[in-house]
């Protein structure tokens, strides 16, 4: 069984690719972009996948970032739950 994804970086790929912002979900987690981007960068080595397309105006996900999306999504909803 391979290892899970550092919790962190879920959480930090969850909220950038809902606000399309790694300046946004920095904000919202109260940690520094830099970090946000950081842990972004370890789940797609961890994934061995490019989840993100960064440009000038934001973020956009990529289509393994779309097809990761709604699966972590319904993750956390459940453990909030």
């Amino acid at each position: 069984m391979s290892s899970l994804p550092p919790l962190n970086a879920l959480r930090a790929f969850e909220a950038s690719a809902r606000l399309g912002s790694f300046t946004r979900a920095a904000e919202e987690r109260h940690v520094t972009q830099a970090a946000v981007s950081q842990q972004v960068k370890q789940l797609e080595q961890h994934l061995a996948a490019r989840l993100f397309i960064r440009e000038a105006k934001g973020l956009r996900l990529t289509e393994q970032g779309r097809s990761y999306l709604p699966a972590l999504t319904q993750a956390f909803h459940t453990l909030r739950s």
